[in-house]
């Protein structure tokens, strides 16, 4: 019976899943009038309300980018803030139409849990962080046998905490909480000798706590977190918008287009700029995805180029001052790439 009650509620998720997309998401959206996007309960740099309520990051900002390339107006979304535990519920059940929140793309999300990653907008790995006055002369996480270690339950990285301990042979207690600002609070209360969470989120995390300077991000990177948007599986349409928004956004970069001279570079005699910003006679790569073909334009006039995204919200003109690193383009040594639009 057990065996039997398994297989409905799993035939009921996956009928759910069905229905969601076979509605057409792009559809649906237009018919309700935003986009609704699944984001983090609060991380700096990524998604994150601010003393006005407004969400600001640069996964809330991509959530903007996807709404200026349907509607011509980045502010057509609504945010749902999400768990890590809930997040991948909403966007099976239809709650959200883009989960775009600090998650990991692997394996098992891309096929069992019937989504679809459509990129990585930040290529990530996870880290340790301690408070350098309780653990003087602790420069490596191979001198962390034996720690106590705040880790969030239902993601990645504590699977991947149970793995470097073991692959190293050393012990460690979990302190595991289910929500960020219970793992954020018991770090800082001295309930646990260690962070682990992805290196940015580190960054973002020791802005909050009430001693930041006290606390040292260890040099060590133990995983591989590419970090991107999801959408239900089902829905080709739906994914190739939000996919190529994302590949718009660095092919901007590539070319130099901002949001200062958008508008500039709309009479460039660049045959790429031309397809890119839709000023292209006979163009119609905004109508294949189901858009304006102005869709580029609008999503750099909403919230600027990859580049501008990433030095906003967590680079060189936020407070994390996160180095591009391998999130610079390809022909800058980085692994951002964006296929033509042709």
């Amino acid at each position: 019976m057990k065996h039997i009650a398994i297989g409905i509620l799993g035939a009921a998720a996956l009928g759910l899943m069905a229905s969601a997309a076979s509605a057409g998401t792009l559809d649906t959206v237009k018919a309700k009038g935003f986009i609704q996007c699944g984001v983090s309960t609060g991380l700096a740099g990524f998604s994150a309300p601010d003393d006005k309520g407004d969400w600001k990051g640069l996964d809330a900002d991509f959530c903007r980018a996807v709404a200026a390339a349907v509607f011509g107006d980045g502010s057509k979304v609504k945010f749902t803030p999400l768990s890590a535990k809930e997040r991948f519920t909403a966007l099976q059940s239809g709650e959200v139409d883009l989960l775009s929140r600090n998650t990991t793309w692997t394996s098992n999300r891309d096929s069992a849990l019937g989504l679809d990653f459509v990129g990585v907008t930040y290529y990530d790995g996870q880290g340790f962080m301690i408070n350098a006055k309780k653990l003087p002369g602790v420069n490596s996480a191979l001198q962390l046998s034996g720690a106590a270690v705040c880790v969030q339950s239902g993601t990645t990285t504590e699977l991947n905490l149970a793995d470097y301990f073991k692959k190293n042979k050393m012990e460690y207690n979990p302190v595991v909480f289910e929500k960020l600002e219970e793992v954020n609070a018991a770090y800082d209360s001295g309930r646990c000798d260690v962070y682990t969470t992805d290196q940015s989120g580190l960054y973002g995390i020791r802005l909050t706590l009430a001693s930041p300077a006290d606390h040292v991000v260890l040099p060590e990177i133990i995983s591989k977190e590419p970090l991107g948007p999801a959408v239900r599986q089902g829905d080709d349409q739906w994914a190739h918008i939000v996919r190529w928004t994302y590949f718009a956004m660095l092919n901007a970069e590539e070319a130099g287009v901002t949001q200062a001279n958008v508008d500039e570079m709309k009479t460039s005699n660049d045959p790429n700029i031309q397809r890119m910003l839709g000023t292209e006679p006979d163009g119609k790569y905004g109508s294949d995805l189901g858009l304006s073909n102005d869709w580029v334009v609008n999503i750099i006039k909403a919230v600027g180029n990859y580049g501008e995204m990433f030095e906003r919200n967590v680079g060189s003109g936020s407070p994390l001052k996160i180095a591009r690193g391998i999130n610079a383009l390809w022909t800058k040594g980085g692994l951002q790439y964006g296929p033509p639009i042709r």
